[in-house]
């Protein structure tokens, strides 16, 4: 059902500063900036983000995967990775060793130093906290691509490629991807995953329950079971969460059976340029936004 990871969108206290760093940082170009419309804070289900303002940034290899920042107050009790919901956002880069000697001192706090992975050795990534309170993983795929994703970054700093969801039950996390939006979906594994070990402060040894949600040879959905049962995210009634808020795919046809908050409708605004979309809550309260590919 779903294609493709068209638009990862942050809530951001500050966007101006969002924006700075992704553009020079990360060196992301400004598609287009508006106020979100009546009409699409509705589909959201956040009539409280109508009026506020957004940019819309795509990566310098000007692949159609989007980053959207809405201006948002901050949420009181919000901390990156300790609430359930979308966890982190997996940008492909060319050279991990060097963006992260750029990144010393800027707006993305490295969390996770560059390394290899431990699933797959010849893949090396680090982890960023941005400017949004939002978890990034920069990771280096090789030319001849990973395991499952097949699709090198084509400029220093590319595309979104992966999202991660962070819950308190992966097996109800994969029933919902599998069962629902029809996605293949691993069986679940114990992953060594350093940043949620940290934020968590267990220990170092502690395997995370973690299953991958197949999209296409580009784009995958990892589903993370905290190592202990977290909260909802905090969130005022009626506006989007705070973060990493909601990720936006592409779908071959709109699935009108689905609980949409409201039903879905065309959008003229990029990237939505006509085309109907509706949003759906997932199995760990995420906001998954489904949008027709024509």
């Amino acid at each position: 059902m779903l294609t493709a990871i068209l638009a990862v969108t942050l809530s951001a206290p500050d966007l101006d500063s969002v924006e700075t760093a992704y553009s020079q940082q990360l060196r992301y170009q400004v598609v287009q900036r508006g106020a979100v419309s009546n009409e699409l804070a509705n589909s959201w289900g956040a009539p409280l983000a109508a009026g506020r303002r957004y940019v819309l940034l795509q990566p310098a290899s000007g692949e159609p995967t989007y980053l959207r920042v809405v201006q948002s107050p901050a949420t009181t009790g919000y901390e990156p990775m300790k609430s359930e919901g979308w966890n982190a956002n997996e940008i492909l880069v060319q050279d991990v060793d060097a963006l992260a000697v750029q990144l010393q001192g800027s707006a993305f706090k490295i969390v996770g130093a560059p390394r290899p992975l431990n699933s797959s050795s010849n893949v090396r990534a680090m982890q960023v906290i941005g400017p949004a309170g939002e978890l990034n993983y920069l990771t280096c795929i090789p030319p001849a691509g990973g395991t499952f994703i097949k699709t090198p970054a084509k400029s220093f700093v590319d595309r979104s490629f992966i999202v991660v969801l962070g819950g308190s039950s992966i097996e109800l996390m994969r029933s919902f991807y599998q069962n629902r939006l029809g996605l293949k979906v691993t069986p679940s594994y114990g992953a060594s995953v350093n940043v949620l070990q940290q934020a968590w402060k267990v220990a170092a040894d502690t395997l995370t329950p973690t299953a991958l949600a197949q999209i296409s040879p580009g784009f995958l959905v990892e589903l993370d079971e905290y190592p202990v049962k977290a909260p909802a995210r905090p969130q005022r009634s009626g506006d989007l969460p705070p973060g990493m808020a909601m990720v936006s795919f592409t779908v071959d046809s709109i699935d009108d059976s689905l609980p949409w908050r409201v039903p879905p409708m065309p959008h003229a605004e990029a990237p939505y340029n006509g085309r109907r979309a509706g949003v759906v809550v997932g199995a760990a309260g995420e906001l998954i936004e489904l949008v027709a590919s024509k």
